[in-house]
């Protein structure tokens, strides 16, 4: 999902990334407080004042989104749930959960310590006000983050997917019913509900003559509407995928180059003559690694010539590989999450195919073709939904 983003460490074992968004946002955030909410509320300020003001108020909130994010990573951990990262950007945050809760109350305390701690943090800023009365800069940053935090707990208790409020209510509706899909579809339209209200509000704001907010509000609400939107698709390609395998997917038949051929001999006799996108390299018949166009074209032009394939390539050892009976699911989600479009299939240590982004696709295509009652052309049956896994993030912004 986000794949320019800078780390910039780990928290609890967590690696903590900033999206190139963040950025954005927080010289737009900056700006909106220095030009308008803060000449308005400490009117005896200067300009550099109030743009120092902005800019601590900006990271300060993303420190709380931060805090929030951490609060839902670690009572996943608490849960037996690995959390690679957390990724602060243009919305807020996002915790990327690998996989989701094996339960409706796992889901359920995951999901509601968000909104928690935000409301903790409001709580503390407004504890700490008094101890700024003489510093009336510092009073104004210390009372605008507690308002912030406060709207941002109000916020994502909103009962509609993404926000924490409708993993709430899926959470819910999963322990009365027994039924994980029918409490996602349920949680996704109620977000795709409320992210209609939302453009329909923030339209209605910017002719009214409030411009900016409107459109922020509208912005929010297509941006919610669009998440629990792919959430509704994600769910009926899950249902469709079922139980399907790797193998069922993958490419058996995949280009192979020779470990000695250069990148140069490589690029002129595979590259420039075919569409692959990805090459086995093998040592005689043993697959060893593989090399994609991005790896060939990190390698300097000047090297080509001598540089072999071998050394050019990401030996199979350090590649995440699948095997044939892995779900097929789990690995278009593992892609997902690594940021990857292709990996190689391995069986008793050796390559036996290799699975894309669009070999699997393909095959949903296929399925949408063929599929009668769950049925596809893997041989494949349906399988309840809330026996599959599928990534969970959680994201916010008041």
């Amino acid at each position: 999902m986000f794949r320019h983003a800078i780390p910039v460490g780990r928290i609890f074992g967590i690696a903590i990334d900033l999206d190139f968004s963040w950025f954005l946002i927080v010289g737009l955030l900056t700006w909106m407080l220095a030009v308008s909410y803060f000449p308005a509320e400490y009117q005896s300020g200067s300009a550099a004042l109030y743009w120092a003001m902005g800019f601590v108020t900006a990271v300060m909130l993303f420190v709380s989104v931060l805090i929030h994010e951490l609060g839902h990573s670690i009572v996943a951990q608490l849960h037996g749930l690995r959390v690679p990262r957390i990724t602060l950007f243009l919305f807020g945050g996002v915790s990327q959960i690998a996989a989701e809760p094996p339960s409706a109350g796992a889901e359920f305390w995951i999901a509601v310590i968000g909104p928690l701690v935000s409301f903790a943090l409001a709580a503390f800023f407004w504890e700490i006000e008094p101890l700024f009365s003489a510093l009336p800069a510092g009073y104004e940053v210390v009372r605008y983050l507690a308002i912030l935090n406060l709207i941002l707990a109000i916020f994502n208790l909103i009962p509609g997917f993404p926000l924490d409020g409708g993993r709430v209510l899926r959470a819910m509706i999963w322990k009365a019913t027994g039924a994980y899909q029918k409490a996602t579809v349920a949680a996704a339209i109620t977000g795709r509900f409320v992210g209609f209200i939302l453009i329909f509000f923030g339209v209605w704001e910017a002719i009214r003559g409030a411009l900016v907010d409107g459109i922020w509000i509208a912005f929010i609400g297509w941006y919610l509407e669009s998440a629990a939107g792919s959430q509704l698709q994600a769910e009926s390609a899950r249902r469709l995928i079922g139980e399907h395998r790797v193998a069922d997917a993958m490419q058996r038949e995949f280009p192979r180059v020779p470990g000695g051929v250069t990148v140069e001999e490589l690029v002129r006799q595979f590259v420039l003559t075919g569409s692959n996108h990805h090459y086995v390299v093998v040592h005689g018949s043993q697959g060893i690694g593989l090399l994609t166009l991005d790896q060939m074209q990190a390698e300097p032009q000047s090297e080509w010539a001598t540089m072999r394939a071998e050394q050019a390539m990401v030996p199979l050892g350090q590649l995440e590989t699948m095997a044939p009976d892995a779900g097929l699911w789990e690995a278009l989600e593992k892609m997902g999450r690594d940021g990857v479009n292709q990996v190689p299939v391995v069986s008793q240590g050796e390559i036996i195919g290799v699975l894309s982004r669009e070999d699997v696709l393909h095959y949903l295509k296929m399925l949408q073709a063929f599929a009668t009652g769950g049925a596809g052309p893997g041989g494949g049956r349906g399988v309840p939904a809330n026996r599959v896994s599928t990534g969970h993030g959680h994201s916010r912004w008041p």
